[in-house]
């Protein structure tokens, strides 16, 4: 469920990497609902286009900017930076939302997916905040977040090569929040299982999964253990990002938001 955002940050400028589909395009929308300027990038083409199409259908096409980047080329990066800034004048909040998961265990994870897999968690994190830390920093309230993963705190054998990224990824954003402070607060959400393109695929190439999605997912929650029955969404992801995104949590550094309906097995 979205939030009907009471807060007018007309002027206020986002950065969603990942922006095109899923948590990022729920993101984006919340804020461009809020009077913000949203700039997001992605690396499909195709995908960026419809939800550029998509978002001029519902909002101001002048609050919004869309450019086609990797998140781990660091020259794309610092040139997207320079586009946003001559566009919107500067930047407020920074939210790193690129990745996926990589369904291995340890036997069949081979060197090149280890390397693939800690390159994409921590460099997704580490080239967008050097590259738009600069401006986070003349802003009045600089924020960085980050979508990270319960795997950082509650890793799983069949995946297990994210699951070890995503610790040392939580690690960096708590590092990041200790140094960047006062200028920049840096908080991050841990997602449990929320309905993705990645869950629909599964699905699909499931043979015993039937033809009900809804019963599949379902099934799944309660494998799983989920107390809340259910998958979360996209725009329930939005909403924490939101807070922590703006002014709102204005005294939240170095925390992060479980948004796994109760499936988180640690305490603290």
């Amino acid at each position: 469920m979205t939030l009907k955002i009471s807060g007018d940050f007309s002027g206020r400028t986002i950065v969603v990497t990942g922006g095109s589909s899923g948590i990022g395009l729920a993101t984006t929308k919340l804020f461009l609902g809020a009077g913000a300027n949203v700039a997001i990038c992605g690396r499909d083409n195709t995908r960026l286009s419809n939800a550029v199409v998509e978002l001029a259908g519902e909002f101001d096409g002048d609050h919004v900017m869309a450019e086609t980047c990797d998140v781990l080329d660091k020259d794309q990066i610092d040139a997207f930076a320079i586009n946003v800034v001559q566009r919107f004048g500067g930047v407020d909040t920074l939210i790193n939302n690129a990745g996926q998961a990589r369904l291995s265990t340890f036997e069949d994870t081979d060197d090149a997916a280890w390397r693939e897999e800690l390159e994409l968690k921590f460099f997704s994190v580490i080239y967008p905040s050097k590259g738009f830390q600069s401006h986070l920093e003349k802003s009045e309230s600089g924020a960085i977040v980050c979508v990270s993963s319960l795997l950082s705190r509650q890793p799983e054998a069949h995946l297990v090569a994210t699951s070890a990224a995503r610790a040392g990824q939580l690690s960096l954003i708590h590092s990041m929040a200790r140094e960047l402070a006062p200028a920049i607060r840096v908080n991050s959400i841990l997602i449990g299982v929320v309905d993705s393109g990645q869950w629909r695929r599964r699905f699909e190439a499931d043979p015993d999964a039937g033809n009900d999605y809804e019963i599949w997912v379902r099934d799944i929650s309660k494998e799983k253990g989920i107390p809340l029955g259910r998958f979360g969404t996209p725009d329930e992801a939005a909403n924490a990002i939101f807070f922590l995104g703006t002014p709102y949590s204005s005294y939240t550094t170095g925390a992060t938001i479980d948004i796994s309906g109760g499936f988180s097995r640690h305490v603290g």
